[in-house]
């Protein structure tokens, strides 16, 4: 029963993403994805760099600089990447879209470039898997990474997803789960979690709420005089927005919004520990010590963005106000 369960989610993570059920490799979340994605292209290609943005995510960037090998690549002050070498490569990352500023990258274009270079290329899907629709099999990649917490599944379990016929090196090692993929006891409880919220979400329609609710954020956010906004407006990602408050420090405003109730970030969410500034936003040219990323999900009411539109400018002016 335990087998079965555990392939009947791998069915349904497969179909979320167009891929093949034998294609899906069950991990921790998209941080191991990741992680092993980069070292099992190292450990294919013993040369060749790792090519990644700095505006990827920290589990990309970080695997990437300690293989020693990565070559970062450029990005325009959206985020998004305009040049995007294939060639000498032992993998290329891109991210499919942004975790703090949500612009989405021309993820296709680098695809193909690298199949024709015969470049391993990997696509971070994790904001993506379940915001907008992702489709494996027309794309191309030789694996893309997804999680199962981004759209309303269990923490801890996540994919990599690894084209046919691509035998990658294990990240983890111990055991002969995932068909000799990734050692380990499966977590079974995650793994069926992660099944039933690939098959219940509805990607369309919470893409069109999310879409909405950010556009609505977005305006009253910028009604406020001297905000701006970071990242790609239009081309995003539905559930995403960065904005700057010019003046003000990001800590005091998320402190004067988390006491009327709402809930933002400085940065990414898995950088909200950390007191260094946002790389996103440093390699974007930005100011990235005055950033807050907001962001919907399933659970996001449009009260919830009316209550944003009345605290977010008293507690700017309040603050702006004691500076003086």
């Amino acid at each position: 029963m335990v087998r079965a369960a555990i392939e009947d989610a791998r069915d349904a993570v497969a179909g979320l993403v167009g891929a093949r059920s034998r294609e899906v490799v069950f991990t921790s979340g998209a941080t191991e994805a990741c992680n092993a994605a980069v070292w099992g292209a190292v450990g294919l290609h013993r040369s060749g760099g790792v090519a990644c943005a700095l505006v990827e995510h920290s589990s990309v960037r970080d695997a990437a600089a300690r293989t020693g090998r990565m070559v970062p690549l450029p990005v325009d002050s959206l985020g998004r990447l305009f040049s995007f070498p294939a060639d000498g490569f032992a993998l290329v990352n891109c991210q499919w879209g942004n975790h703090e500023v949500g612009t989405l990258q021309p993820v296709s274009s680098v695809v193909a470039a690298c199949r024709s270079a015969g470049t391993l290329v990997h696509v971070d899907a994790a904001q993506a898997c379940g915001r907008v629709p992702v489709d494996f099999g027309s794309l191309g990649a030789d694996m893309v990474s997804v999680s199962a917490h981004k759209f309303g599944g269990p923490p801890g379990v996540g994919a990599l997803i690894v084209r046919r016929g691509l035998r990658l090196p294990p990240f983890v090692v111990g055991g002969s789960q995932e068909r000799e993929r990734r050692g380990g006891m499966e977590n079974v409880g995650g793994i069926v979690g992660f099944g039933v919220a690939a098959a219940a979400v509805d990607v369309a329609a919470e893409a069109e709420v999310a879409f909405r609710q950010t556009s609505a954020l977005l305006r009253d956010a910028l009604a406020v005089p001297g905000v701006v906004a970071y990242g790609d407006v239009v081309d995003r990602l539905p559930h995403i927005v960065c904005i700057g408050v010019p003046g003000v420090e990001a800590e005091a405003v998320l402190l004067g919004l988390d006491q009327a109730g709402i809930a933002a970030h400085s940065g990414s969410a898995c950088s909200s520990e950390s007191l260094e500034p946002s790389p996103v936003l440093d390699a974007m040219g930005v100011d990235a010590e005055r950033s807050l990323r907001l962001s919907v999900g399933w659970s996001t009411t449009d009260e919830d963005v009316a209550a944003f539109a009345v605290a977010f400018p008293e507690v700017v002016a309040r603050l702006r106000a004691l500076a003086g």
